[in-house]
């Protein structure tokens, strides 16, 4: 696996040959699957572009609660997007926590994300600070118009 080394503020991904084999993985926040509606960005074809390969993108459990809480008792706007972004989450590779965090899917994120090493992307100002704060590499709308690495990375 990867490890991460701070220097100057960035993260840098130092290559293990070991884990050769095991992909990138991003773990996505709800907010990301509304942002082809909100920006008319494909996240997945931007994330590939972004990281020059391919990435394992994950869902977690309590988020996909979240969504699907959002698609049965949000506004009838808030519902129909809502459906629309649980249907771009049938991509990712849902990983079930069980009834941890069962109240709060940034403390799940912020937990895995520290435990894997892995990128989050999320547009959540507070969640962003949170996993800076932990020296986790964050992918977040930049003007509107692309996604951007906050914690520069380096992929090898």
């Amino acid at each position: 696996m990867a490890t991460n080394r701070i220097r100057n503020d960035k993260v840098t991904c130092h290559h293990n040959p070991s884990a050769q084999k095991e992909r990138l993985k991003i773990i996505l926040d709800s907010n990301a699957f509304f942002v082809p509606l909100k920006f008319k960005i494909d996240i997945f074809e931007e994330l590939r572009n972004l990281l020059g390969k391919s990435a394992e993108l994950v869902l977690l459990s309590p988020v996909k609660r979240e969504l699907e809480t959002l698609a049965a008792k949000g506004s009838p706007k808030t519902r129909k997007e809502a459906a629309y972004a649980l249907r771009l989450a049938e991509q990712c590779r849902l990983i079930d926590l069980g009834e941890a965090f069962r109240d709060s899917p940034d403390d799940a994120i912020l937990k895995v994300a520290s435990e894997w090493r892995s990128l989050v992307f999320t547009n959540d100002r507070a969640l962003r600070k949170r996993l800076r704060d932990i020296n986790v590499p964050v992918i977040y709308v930049r003007q509107k118009s692309r996604l951007e690495i906050e914690g520069g990375c380096k992929l090898v």
